[in-house]
């Protein structure tokens, strides 16, 4: 990966909140989707996996640009130009996206033309340019056009009564330039065809046309008959383009105040017609046409992408019927204790039960909601929704408790980023079924995974059972991300749960919690109290070592604890996916630091913390990362798993473990790059694969 700044060399003391000591953020998000893009020329996933990862890529591209470039470009435009975490202003971060996008986008359409689809076609499957269709094929693909395609779309014309169309955020269209009059006598010599979202952007033929899996792409299927839009015109050239555009959403606080819901709908309009960000054009679009759409999107030369290929590889197919080009299927574990169960209250009164996403099946959770749902001694359910789905079976089962009579109480966090229109449509299908719902408190995103269940036991007593968890209550992320869940019924994590819905959907002070370290109150700072308890112990002479697995590092004074850490001695391990903006292995700061990223078959997502404390190990996992918004700007739980047996199952589960992966994991430099690990062959240890073969075939 491309450096970002060299390290700093070692001086007699440091002030540990210099710039020189931190990666920028942006940048350092940008090599994580870099890593994700080299998945797709790794032989250790099979061919149709390589496929879906060179989409991955895409997506987290364009959100790359709708978000982080679109935030940057906000700042200039107020003027604003403060420097980041690591000095950095933010057109000098501009210019660096700009540089390693290019290079980036140009990479992935060579491994698209060059590696994969040329594989792919030893396979028979082919994806079709027009030059290779046959007389049978054409024949075929016209009919499609002029029966499926020409009666939804709707060329424009541009000129002084038609001014160029507002064109929607990540949307397929083409620039058309044209020669002639029209039937009004019109010489126009531009025009603008949008392809409609409900048209597939990739077109399977039929088995007896194709003779193999083939496939058209429709931006194809347009050039080919552009001119059938245009009769009497001669199409001189026809030319794919998308723009992206600003997609973070800017509420208005006061009108949140009044009803939170209403502001998102507004909001969620404009998300669509945002101020461009970037603009993809075919490569072999005239430069004149060029010019004049940067001009209409108010765009300069370094945020225009010319492309050889489709300008939205998230829409390649990848669902092909080919067994042997995809991972093995997998069929996640469900503990003995559950496995046979058919009270989990009585389960789960026994002993804590633990989780581990998707190794172990998420079925568990969603069987503990149904039996609360239907269970007549069930008294209360109350839950935090971030990501769940409409459709999901969890708000199915609220619902269903909330018809059976049960006080249900959903706090639905309605601004999580690109589902917001999904959780409107949750909260409103609750409302419906009788369920109190609360959208969580305004400035901050309620993010805790958190499900408590209030039942009637033994005559009059009240018991409580919760689920807390890492990962988002969705049943299809469940199987494709990394989480741990934990079920339990301990006294103290139950009133700590309680209590923190009492804040959720009351008001008073912040409660005062037994067991939780919970954001915005006591997270931050128990953390940094965990660390400093290190550095007594590194100082004391006692053991003193700290292992710690998120998403994202970004917090100022965390980073700055685990380098007081460091320097006095203490032993910190790593493993962030993502953003990281400490700076690991620099002279008398953080050479006692190693940060290593894995990337595989499943989305890393995992939160756990690991705190040697002389002895008296500490481990927690929590639904936050090390970020400023985690910490200060969002309803964070993060919950002790203090069962000997458990917490010995997941540090070496999910520490250990990836600790030891010396194949699909890449160790943080100095000086941002990252350093892949490469074994020899038949040495390979792949956390991923080792926790498949533990856990799903035990």
């Amino acid at each position: 990966m491309t450096a970002q700044q060299s390290p700093p060399g070692e001086s007699a003391s440091h002030d540990l909140g210099s710039p020189e000591f931190y990666l920028n953020r942006e940048l350092s998000l940008l090599a994580f989707n870099l890593r994700v893009l080299e998945q797709a020329l790794d032989e250790i996933h099979p061919l149709l996996e390589r496929l879906g990862f060179l989409r991955i890529f895409s997506s987290n591209l364009d959100e790359f640009f709708e978000i982080r470039v679109a935030g940057l470009k906000r700042q200039l435009s107020l003027g604003s130009s403060a420097p980041g975490i690591d000095g950095r202003l933010p057109q000098e971060v501009l210019q660096s996206i700009s540089e390693l996008c290019h290079e980036a986008v140009d990479r992935q359409y060579r491994i698209l033309n060059e590696v994969l689809l040329p594989a792919l076609a030893q396979e028979n499957i082919h994806f079709l340019k027009r030059e290779e269709w046959s007389e049978k094929q054409a024949a075929w693909i016209r009919k499609y056009f002029r029966e499926q395609v020409y009666p939804v779309l709707t060329p424009i014309g541009l000129d002084p009564a038609h001014p160029f169309p507002k064109v929607v955020n990540k949307s397929l269209n083409f620039i058309v330039s044209l020669e002639g009059n029209d039937a009004f006598g019109r010489d126009l010599n531009l025009a603008i065809v949008p392809a409609p979202r409900s048209l597939p952007r990739m077109i399977r033929l039929p088995g007896d046309v194709a003779g193999s899996d083939a496939y058209v792409f429709l931006s194809s299927i347009i050039h080919e008959y552009a001119h059938e839009l245009f009769p009497g015109m001669t199409v001189q050239g026809c030319y794919q383009f998308r723009v992206t555009r600003n997609a973070d959403l800017d509420l208005d606080e006061v009108e949140a105040q009044t009803d939170l819901a209403v502001a998102l709908k507004d909001e969620l309009f404009s998300r669509r017609y945002g101020d461009a960000v970037r603009l993809e054009v075919a490569d072999n679009c005239p430069r004149r046409l060029v010019n004049y759409l940067l001009g209409k999107f108010g765009l300069t030369e370094d945020f225009l992408y010319r492309v050889n290929g489709p300008v939205n590889l998230v829409r390649l197919i990848t669902d092909i019927d080919r067994p042997r080009l995809r991972y093995r299927p997998m069929t996640p574990s469900v503990p003995e204790r559950l496995l046979r169960a058919e009270d989990y209250f009585e389960v789960i009164g026994q002993g804590d039960v633990l989780l581990n996403h998707p190794f172990e099946s998420f079925t568990p959770v969603v069987e503990f909601l149904r039996q609360a749902a239907r269970d007549p001694n069930v008294l209360a359910i109350k839950q935090t929704l971030y990501r769940t789905g409409n459709n999901s079976e969890i708000v199915s089962l609220l619902a269903e408790a909330a018809r059976n009579g049960k006080e249900v109480t959903a706090v639905i966090e309605l601004r999580a980023r690109f589902d917001e229109e999904s959780n409107i449509e949750v909260a409103a299908r609750l409302q419906e079924a009788g369920a109190i719902v609360v959208y969580g408190i305004v400035g901050y995103k309620t993010h805790a995974k958190m499900l408590l269940v209030v039942r009637r036991e033994g005559g009059r007593k009240l018991k409580r059972y919760v689920h807390l968890g890492t990962g988002n209550y969705h049943a299809v992320t469940a199987r494709i991300y990394t989480d741990y869940s934990l079920l339990t019924a301990d006294d103290e994590l139950c009133e700590d749960v309680h209590r923190v819905f009492q804040e959720l959907t009351g008001m008073g002070r912040a409660a005062k919690l037994k067991k939780l370290l919970h954001a915005p109150f006591t997270l931050h700072s128990g953390l940094l109290e965990c660390i400093e308890q290190e550095v007594r112990n590194a100082r004391d002479g006692k053991p003193a070592y700290i292992m710690a697995r998120m998403n994202s590092l970004t917090e100022k004074q965390l980073i700055q604890a685990l380098y007081r850490a460091s320097q006095a001695g203490v032993k910190i391990e790593l493993v962030v996916r993502g953003i990281c903006c400490l700076r690991p292995g620099l002279p008398g700061v953080s050479e006692n630091i190693r940060v290593r990223s894995v990337i595989g078959r499943f989305l890393e997502h995992s939160r756990v913390f690991w705190f040697e404390n002389g002895g008296n190990e500490l481990l927690y996992c929590a639904s936050a990362d090390w970020m400023d918004r985690n910490m200060f700007f969002r309803i964070e739980t993060c919950f002790p798993v203090t069962d000997p047996e458990l917490m010995r199952r997941v540090k070496q589960d999910a520490l250990l473990t990836y600790l030891a992966d010396n194949r699909q994991s890449w160790l943080l430099q100095a000086d941002g790059s990252y350093q892949h690990n490469v074994c020899d062959p038949g040495r390979e240890k792949m956390a991923q694969q080792v926790l498949l073969e533990r856990i799903t075939l035990h």
